[in-house]
Parts: C-alpha cells; structure tokens; sequence
C-alpha cells in the first residue's frame, strides 16, 4: 500500500468516526422529545396514528439531518466566518466592511428557512415586504455588532439603550403585531445564520489584542436579534394593516404507513430547493472573497466544499424531518391537551417537552461548543445545556400561562428583559454575551415548527386570540436563557469570590503562625 493511499484510508477512517459521533450526539438529543410524545400519545394525549407515523419518520430525519450539519459547519461554515471576518476587519477601507457587513446580513437572512414559515403564517403582510423588511433590520444591525467588536464598545450599553427603543415603539405599535415583531427577532437567527455569523464575530474579535477579546466576540446573535424586531414594529405603524392573521396547521390525511412515506417524499424537491436558495448567497460570498484574496488552498477548498454539502443535506433532512413529521403533532398534541378536562396539564407538559426540546436545536450544539472552546472550558457544554434547558423550560411553561389566561406579552417580556439587563451590570461581560446570543440560538426550527404549533392547537381548543395568546412563544424561548445564563454567570462569580476568600483566609492565618513563632 502507498503512503497516499494509506492516508486516504486513514483520513476515511477519521470522516467516519467523526460522523458517527455527531449522529450519536444527534440521537441523544432528538430520543428524550421522542420519547414524552410517545408516552404522551398512549396516555393523556393520544394521537392520530397518522400523525404519529409521520412524527416518527420525522425524528429519524432529524438524527441524520443534526448529524450531517453539525459535521458540515465544523468544515466550512465556521472556517469560512472566520476568515471573512479577519479579513474584513483587516480592511483600510472603512466603508468596505461596512457595506460587506450588511450585505452579509441581508442575504443570508432572506432566504432563511424559518423566515420563510413565519411570513407564511402572517397574510396580512406581503410576504415579500416582511422578509425584506427583517432581512434589513439584520443587515443593520450585524453593522452595529461588527463595528461594536472593533471598537470595543460595552455590549451591555447597546443593549440597554436598543431595548428601550423596542418597548417605547411596542407602545406605539397595533397589539397583533407586538408578538409577531419578537418572534420574528428569534426566527432570523436560524440554523444556517447562527454559525456563519458566529464564526464571523470570532475573526472580528480576533483581530485584537486585548484582554477583552474573547468575551466581545460573543454579541452579533444578540444584536442581530433586535433588529427584526423594531424594523417589524416600525413595520406595524407605518403598514397599519387590521390584523397581522394567522394559518393553521393542516393536519394530513394517511390510510397507510406508504402515504406517511409519500408525504415525505413530495416534501423533499421543495426542502432541496430552499436550502440550496438560503444556502447560496453565503457560497456566493465566499467564492467572491477566494477570487479576490486566494486565501485557501486547494485541501482546504476541497474540505469546505464538502462540508457544504453536509451542511446543506443535513439541514434538507433536518428541515423536511421537523416540518412534516413534528408540525402536525406539535398541532394535534396542544389541541389534545387543551380538553376543558385537562387544559391545567398544557403547563407542566409544555414544561416538560420545553426542557428537553432545547437540546435538538441544530445551532445549540454549535454555539455550546464555540463557548467551551473560547472560554478555555471555564463553561462547559453541559452547563450551558442545562441553563438553556432550565431557561426554555421556564419559557414554555410561561407561554402556556399566557394561552390559558389571555395575559398581555409585555406583562413578561418588560420584567424580564429589565432583569436580564440588570445582570448584565453583576456578571463577567462574557455571560452577557453568551446569553444574549444563546436567546437567538435557542429559538430555531423546532421552536418555530413544534412549540409554536403546539400553543396554536390548545389556543384554537380553547377558543383564544391566536394572535395575542400562542404568537409570542418564540419571544419567551428567546429570553428566558438572558435571565439563566446570566444567573449562572453570577453564581459562578460569586463562588470564586468565596473561594478568594477563603484562600486569603488561609494565607493570613498561615502567615499569622509564622510571626507568632518568630
């Protein structure tokens, strides 16, 4: 055997187990959700068999589909937003990031899988005039986030000032739309964006040298969040149409286990179609950036393009898996749930169902990895899973509060952006960061395609406003892990100060002894 062909075999080798790894981590995360709807369906909530084949056909797609893209964005994705944004920041030409900056954010939010399903379910605006009117909002405020990392401006006094603008226009904004603009905030950081953009923030960062460094490179999700938000509010009162309207979740018509297959297999063209389109301008920029830098090699090129590919038939499995297999049971399963009988059970179930959905977000293990390895392993992807997990637990159990009660969104979402920013001024600049990041990350696909389902079928059950009471569980997943991660943050902070203490305790009482027997 020759020296290539052994490398061949061991890099095949490497591939492989490295597949199998993030298929088993896939396995690990989708089984749990998997699992409570399973024991769900045989006990208070029993659904169609229709709908649970579907749900099944649809949990193995996701295992395959997480595997495949977490694979894809360790080789391209983040290599590739690393180097743009070194590269970038490196530029003489102030104007030139700035414009590559806001390009970047439009393009790759237009065609954003999650934007998609979120302009389906609001006809009272053209689809068109709302995916551009976020994808600006985006555009804008990566901008913002960028010029941030550059010049080392506090996150948290961004944070501050743009979060009151966002309450003073949600004030002045027609009461469909508030919900709409905060859940529109959390779809935009999707599965394909998050790592592009995170990356990005990393080679920013990188470009200084400061103590700082590392903890400003967490922020752009953040931020990037907030722009979606006003630019829909502001949407609502200069649009002022009479309702932002809804669409129901249809539930499908199967005889046999062949037509559950059949429905995925209609599926797949128009999945094959999004992702390549949602896909392509982030490949366009980077096949412009190598023209013009010829910065990779041909190895690296060859790797990120096959990484690519992962990514993209990962996220058409993923895709396809979470929105014909878990939209129709998320539906039937709130509706269920929601009997006169039974309705008190939609808390602790959503609860439930919230603390373990968290963990099968494609983009959650991407940034819980990306924060163990810039923090040195000072914050560990168990911990950052469990404060996600805790925080969307919460969320989804407040969330199903609202929809049994009618209570006004900003009842929750004022205190609890008020106290997650409070934090902010008691924790390490880096926990601000991560958790206002990890708000974005945590409302992804399943959130949009099984929570928000969910709330829509015990809403329609028990005959509530759709708009006011299940619109809006986007908004809580997204700040409820601000206030954990924080907490978690402070915790820590607070146990080495103790340790500090107790240490130069021990030190004064040793140096004590030493005078004394002098």
């Amino acid at each position: 055997m020759t020296r290539i062909e052994l490398f061949k075999g061991r890099s095949a080798l490497h591939f492989n187990h490295q597949l199998m790894e993030k298929i088993q981590e896939s396995m690990a995360s989708v089984l749990p959700i998997t699992a409570i709807v399973l024991l769900l369906s045989i006990t208070v909530a029993p659904l169609d068999s229709a709908v649970l084949v579907l749900f099944l056909f649809g949990a193995v797609l996701l295992v395959g589909g997480m595997g495949l893209f977490t694979m894809g964005v360790d080789m391209s994705m983040i290599p590739m937003g690393e180097v743009v944004g070194v590269t970038m920041s490196r530029s003489k030409f102030f104007l030139l990031p700035v414009v590559g900056y806001f390009l970047l954010g439009v393009l790759s939010t237009v065609a954003e899988p999650d934007l998609q399903v979120l302009a389906e379910q609001v006809p009272a605006i053209d689809n068109l005039v709302l995916i551009l009117t976020v994808a600006v909002g985006v555009g804008f405020f990566l901008v913002v986030a960028a010029l941030r990392i550059r010049l080392a401006i506090p996150l948290r006094r961004l944070l501050l000032m743009f979060y009151c603008v966002v309450f003073l226009l949600a004030a002045l904004a027609p009461g469909d739309f508030i919900p709409v603009s905060f859940d529109s905030g959390g779809v935009t950081t999707g599965p394909i964006t998050v790592p592009f953009i995170m990356a990005l923030g990393l080679g920013i960062a990188s470009t200084r040298s400061d103590a700082n460094s590392a903890s400003d490179s967490f922020g752009l999700i953040s931020l990037c969040s907030i722009g979606p938000i006003l630019a829909v509010l502001l949407l609502g009162i200069c649009y002022r149409p009479e309702s932002a309207g809804y669409s129901m979740t249809q539930l499908p018509e199967l005889a046999t286990t062949a037509d559950a297959a059949r429905c995925f297999r209609d599926a797949f063209p128009g999945y094959f179609k999004e992702v390549a389109a949602a896909l392509a301008p982030i490949a366009g920029v980077f096949v412009l950036f190598q023209a013009v830098t010829r910065h990779f090699h041909s190895n690296q090129l060859l790797r990120i393009g096959a990484g690519l590919l992962y990514t993209y038939l990962g996220l058409v499995l993923f895709l396809c898996g979470v929105n014909v297999g878990f939209m129709p049971a998320g539906s039937l399963l709130g509706a269920t749930v929601a009997q006169e009988s039974t309705s008190w059970l939609l808390i602790p179930i959503g609860m439930l169902i919230g603390f373990y959905i968290v963990k099968a977000e494609p983009a959650v293990a991407v940034l819980t990895k990306q924060v163990e390895e810039v923090s040195n392993g000072s914050i560990s992807q168990k911990a950052m899973g469990r404060a996600l997990s805790i925080g969307v637990c919460l969320s989804v159990g407040l969330a199903m509060v609202r929809v049994l009660t009618g209570l006004n969104i900003l009842w929750l979402l004022v205190p609890g952006y008020a106290v997650s920013l409070g934090l902010s001024f008691f924790v390490p600049a880096i926990f601000t960061g991560i958790a206002f990041d990890s708000g974005g990350v945590a409302s992804g696909p399943m959130t949009a395609t099984f929570l928000l389902p969910f709330a829509m079928g015990a809403c329609s059950a028990l005959g509530g406003n759709m708009m006011t009471d299940a619109f809006g569980i986007v908004a809580m997943v997204a700040m409820t892990p601000l206030v954990t991660i924080q907490t978690m943050g402070l915790y820590s902070q607070i146990q080495h100060a103790l340790a500090r203490r107790r240490l130069r305790y021990r030190v004064d009482r040793v140096e004590d002894a030493v005078v004394y027997f002098d």
